[in-house]
C-alpha cells in the first residue's frame, strides 16, 4: 500500500470512531429517556388502578329514573 492510501484509511477510521462515540452517546441518552418513561408509565398505571378501587369503594348512587 502506498503511504497516501494508509493516510486515507487512518482518516476514515478516525471519522468512524468519532461517529461511533456520538452514536453511543445518543443511545445512552435514549436509554435514560426510556427509563424515565417506563417509570412514568408504571406510576400512571398504579394510579389508575388505585383510582378504580377508590371509585368502587364509594357509595354508588342509583341511576336516575327514566321518563
Amino acid at each position: 500500500m502506498t503511504e497516501q492510501r494508509i493516510i486515507e484509511l487512518e482518516i476514515k477510521v478516525a471519522y468512524q470512531e468519532d461517529l461511533l462515540q456520538a452514536l453511543n452517546k445518543i443511545v445512552a441518552q435514549q436509554q435514560q429517556q426510556l427509563t424515565v418513561l417506563e417509570k412514568t408509565c408504571h406510576y400512571l398505571h398504579d394510579r389508575i388502578v388505585s383510582l378504580r378501587f377508590e371509585k368502587s369503594d364509594e357509595s354508588i348512587e342509583p341511576p336516575p329514573p327514566h321518563y
